[in-house]
């Protein structure tokens, strides 16, 4: 990867390209159109995350990724869902400390002809990780309060699917809002809606760039939760 990776945007085709592969969901079909899929989404999609994480590196940001490690596949994991289509129907990637999708602490993004988004934070964090990160927002209720006020007034919306009805274990005592809804949360993520056009015009580029840089408060606080209960 260089920084003469440029991103021009995903192509004209790639929305009628995602919208036709959900209605034949074929494997033959696919490999017939596959030319169309690597030129209008894959290609793309990996320029911009190794023309982003060549922007983060240079300002100092902790960010990275590539082609090779970053890109969410195509094909749809069917072993242990009810769902057997065999391919997804939308492009997503992520840029994260390590540069895979296997870390946490991410900008990331979600390109289909239902809903087109970007989003940075903590998702599907589990067990001890999960338990450190509410932990850590208990003790440092205010400093973690200022992160989402800040978050939030950049237009950035937390993302609440996953909101508990009552309390965690562990978190019984908590009442007070905003803590109350915080430890609630499992996924401490916050996302941004773009349009269709910013993918294809190519500022989805400056706008995960200006995420990553507002979300870095988030991801070091997440961080310093998670790194704590790390497995050596």
């Amino acid at each position: 990867m260089g920084d003469e990776v440029s991103f021009q945007g995903f192509g004209r085709q790639s929305l009628p390209f995602l919208k036709a592969l959900g209605f034949y969901q074929d494997r033959d079909w696919f490999k017939e159109n596959k030319a169309i899929y690597q030129r209008e989404v894959r290609e793309p999609m990996g320029d911009l995350v190794e023309a982003l994480s060549a922007r983060f590196e240079k300002a100092g940001i902790p960010l990275r990724g590539d082609r090779k490690t970053s890109l969410y596949r195509v094909n749809r994991d069917i072993r242990f869902s009810k769902n057997k289509d065999p391919y997804v129907t939308h492009a997503s990637a992520m840029l994260t400390r390590d540069g895979t999708r296997r870390d946490n602490g991410f900008v990331y993004m979600h390109y289909s002809n239902e809903r087109s988004f970007i989003a940075c934070g903590f998702y599907g964090l589990e067990g001890a990780a999960l338990r450190a990160m509410r932990e850590l927002v208990v003790r440092e209720t205010d400093k973690y309060t200022g992160i989402v006020a800040a978050l939030e007034k950049a237009g950035y919306v937390p993302e609440d699917e996953a909101m508990l009805k009552r309390n965690p274990r562990g978190f019984e005592d908590v009442s007070e809002e905003p803590l109350l809804g915080f430890i609630r949360r499992k996924n401490q993520t916050f996302m941004e809606v773009l349009s269709p056009e910013d993918f294809m015009s190519g500022a989805v580029e400056d706008r995960m760039f200006e995420m990553g840089q507002r979300a870095m408060p988030l991801l070091e606080f997440g961080w310093r939760a998670v790194d704590s209960v790390r497995d050596d």
